[in-house]
């Protein structure tokens, strides 16, 4: 395959500077234009981590410019990515565009407006090649192609939301074996602090964040809410209702999410146990542990763990599943996309281990 030029629009940000990471070590990638809104300079001043790109600058964000690319990732604030994207696309409608952002992941554009009081986008292929279609006949859910076929043949791709990934991947499994109709999930994330971005807040601020635990975007208002409720309709649920709480905890990276959902009667721990160890079988970076997850073991890896088991009085399962946000949650996942995109092995230049201490 020859070389695929890839620009990157939010190069400064988080999950910009995750997919240069990444992206700027697989061989059949070269990074191109590093674009920001704001910030300016050379890129090792905002991302100095990054030592193969340290004399690299960044651009202002142009369409004309990231339209020379064969892909372009988008991180930019919600609100922020569709315009640019259409852009883009009308220059060069060849452009294979990844929107790290939120604005192409929502089917309902109800849900848009009710969430984030503005006029929805349209809906772009959800990259998440895991979601499981139970409902194949239903064509505003995907028609009858898997997800992972779904994304072979887009070139406009819409990234999950992080938690969103984390509570979907540990719920899913349940769902799609009819051992929970995915009714009353209570959902409780420990999310570490690069999940905010990079913005300049007081309750961002290290003073803030060590030796606390920060709840926000309680009581049914986070905007991951419709996203998951989403996704688990696809999975078979009929009428998801989820009880969403993250808290921010001091740690820079990861997820752990904590889910519970009420099980159908009869359900023994073995079924709970075989029904995501079949569903989890073959998935390459949606994986199976034996023991409850920890956040350190997915550190820099495309790699999300699960363990779930049935609670003592058997009506409800526990479910956890951890990941790195950054990676699995943001930008491993984007290029694990990309490469079912572009034809490319879905494993392509991603890392499955993760970085201890």
């Amino acid at each position: 395959m020859s070389t695929i030029h890839v620009a990157v629009a939010g190069a400064s940000g988080y999950a910009g500077g995750e997919v240069l990471r990444l992206i700027s070590q697989i061989p059949q990638f070269e990074v191109g234009a590093l674009c920001a809104h704001t910030s300016s300079g050379a890129l090792s001043n905002h991302q100095p981590h990054i030592a193969s790109l340290a004399k690299r600058s960044l651009e202002p964000i142009s369409a004309e410019r990231l339209a020379e690319h064969d892909v372009v990732f988008i991180g930019l604030p919600h609100g922020k990515s569709a315009e640019l994207a259409a852009q883009i696309d009308a220059i060069n409608p060849q452009t294979i565009i990844v929107d790290l952002g939120a604005d192409h992941r929502l089917l309902n554009g109800d849900d848009w407006r009710e969430y984030y009081g503005s006029e929805p986008s349209e809906p772009w292929a959800y990259g998440m090649p895991e979601l499981y279609r139970k409902h194949a006949a239903n064509k505003q859910l995907g028609g009858e192609h898997t997800q992972r076929e779904i994304l072979a043949s887009s070139r406009h791709i819409a990234a999950p939301g992080c938690n969103a990934s984390a509570v979907t991947f540990a719920a899913q499994p349940a769902v799609a074996a009819s051992i929970s109709d995915g009714n009353d999930l209570v959902a409780v994330l420990a999310v570490g602090y690069s999940g905010a971005g990079k913005a300049l807040k007081p309750h961002l601020l290290a003073s803030e964040a060590f030796n606390n635990a920060t709840p926000y975007s309680v009581a049914g208002t986070h905007r991951h809410i419709p996203e998951i409720a989403q996704n688990l309709k696809i999975a078979g649920a009929a009428a998801p209702a989820i009880s969403f709480t993250p808290v921010l905890v001091p740690m820079a990276r990861g997820i752990l999410a904590t889910v519970s959902m009420p099980v159908q009667a009869g359900t023994t721990g073995a079924d709970v146990i075989e029904a995501y160890r079949e569903f989890l079988d073959g998935e390459p970076f949606v994986q199976w542990t034996d023991s409850w997850p920890r956040v350190d073991s997915t550190i820099g890896a495309n790699t999300a763990v699960i363990h779930a088991e049935l609670d003592r009085d058997a009506r409800r399962l526990t479910a956890v599943c951890a990941l790195d946000n950054l990676v699995k949650g943001t930008a491993g996942a984007a290029i694990q996309y990309l490469n079912l995109a572009l034809g490319i092995e879905e494993t392509n230049g991603l890392p499955v281990n993760g970085v201890a201490p």
